[in-house]
């Protein structure tokens, strides 16, 4: 599975951008430890991120808060420091971020948002339109930028 996933160029080229302007960028992800990290590397997501946290690694799923700590400490960074935590699924990525006190921007692709649940802060169609949302995004977290991306 590994040797099948890629990343579309725009999204790397994006994530270079951001790490460039400043922020801290991080993932958060569920599964197991080893299937998760090899697609990390091998999309080339490995070059542009400060930390990645895999449940399988550490033994906490989101939608727990503390993954999302573990995270921020493998950036170098708090939660209490601010960020945004960017993801596709509306309980793990978007409610497990609003609960650890980030930001979130839902990638909908094209689905319509569950009633009853909290809206993310933005929503995006793709992951590349979050990451450029945050490019010229003006919000600063008291100890400077902060991202968690999932996946």
């Amino acid at each position: 599975m590994p040797d099948l996933v890629r990343c579309e160029p725009q999204v790397l080229d994006a994530l270079s951008q951001l790490r460039a302007s400043g922020w801290r960028v991080g993932i958060v992800s569920n599964g197991m430890a080893d299937n998760q990290l090899m697609k990390i590397e091998r999309s080339g997501l490995g070059d542009r991120v400060d930390g990645c946290c895999v449940s399988g690694e550490v033994g906490i799923r989101k939608p727990d808060v503390r993954i999302f700590q573990l995270a921020a400490e493998r950036c170098g960074r708090a939660l209490s420091d601010g960020g945004w935590m960017i993801g596709d699924h509306p309980e793990h990525d978007i409610a497990g971020g609003q609960a650890a006190g980030l930001r979130t921007i839902w990638v909908s692709r094209q689905r319509a948002w569950p009633v009853g649940r909290l809206p993310a802060d933005r929503t995006v169609a793709d992951t590349a339109s979050a990451i450029t949302l945050l490019l010229g995004e003006s919000w600063y977290g008291q100890g400077g930028r902060g991202q968690f991306p999932s996946r």
